[in-house]
């Protein structure tokens, strides 16, 4: 069994809460179990043809009929690691033990991808890091299959994130290009940009009130 944490703080502590861990190489390993994190976002989303296409505003927008997978940058020997255990022969399952929440789903199912893992996948779902909450996770822990929503939502939003970036920031770069005649790029995302919006809408309002 491989459990597989967010964080190496994560992992230690529970390694400690489920008891017989020593320290292994980067890992921590008894007979039975192997508790091995992440680090956050090990795999990002990859659309090659965004390579090449999409940098003018006849080729926009990317809408790609498949998103690949990819290490990012700072992966590096972790992703490597946590990949090789997953396709480790003797390990016959592997716990994601990741944040609970969308997000900490998404951590681990893009690592599970990546490393073209088939076998069986669980769940402990930790909302608390005391002892004995973190055996009770795992005591409890789930069928992966039970988070698919969860996972699917947060794939979602991902690929969005995606396309709103990409193709917003593309078009909103090209449209300023032939406005100030320069080139700069303008950044746009699904939660950066109506975030800054109501900042400047707000800065705008103070700037411009008139007492009545």
């Amino acid at each position: 069994t491989v459990r597989e944490p967010e964080k190496p703080s994560v992992a230690a502590e529970v390694a400690a809460a489920l008891g017989g861990f020593r320290k292994g190489d980067g890992q921590f390993e008894r007979a039975d179990a192997i508790v091995a994190n992440a680090r956050g976002h090990l795999v990002e989303l990859f659309v090659k043809e965004a390579e090449t296409t999409g940098k003018s505003l006849e080729d926009l927008p990317i809408i790609p009929a498949h998103f690949g997978l990819r290490p990012t940058e700072d992966a590096g020997p972790l992703l490597r690691r946590l990949v090789q255990l997953m396709q480790d022969p003797s390990v016959d399952e592997v716990v994601n033990a990741c944040d609970a929440g969308r997000e900490g789903e998404l951590i681990f199912r893009l690592i599970y991808e990546y490393a073209r893992c088939r076998k069986p996948m669980r769940r402990m779902w930790l909302q608390s890091m005391t002892e004995g909450a973190i055996r009770e996770a795992w005591e409890r822990s789930r069928a992966g299959s039970d988070y698919d929503g969860l996972a699917d939502a947060a794939r979602c939003r991902s690929e969005a994130d995606w396309l709103v970036g990409i193709n917003g920031t593309r078009g909103a770069s090209r449209l300023n290009e032939r406005r100030s005649g320069a080139w700069e790029q303008m950044s746009v995302g699904s939660v950066q940009t109506p975030t800054l919006a109501r900042v400047v809408r707000r800065e705008s309002a103070i700037k411009n009130f008139v007492p009545q």
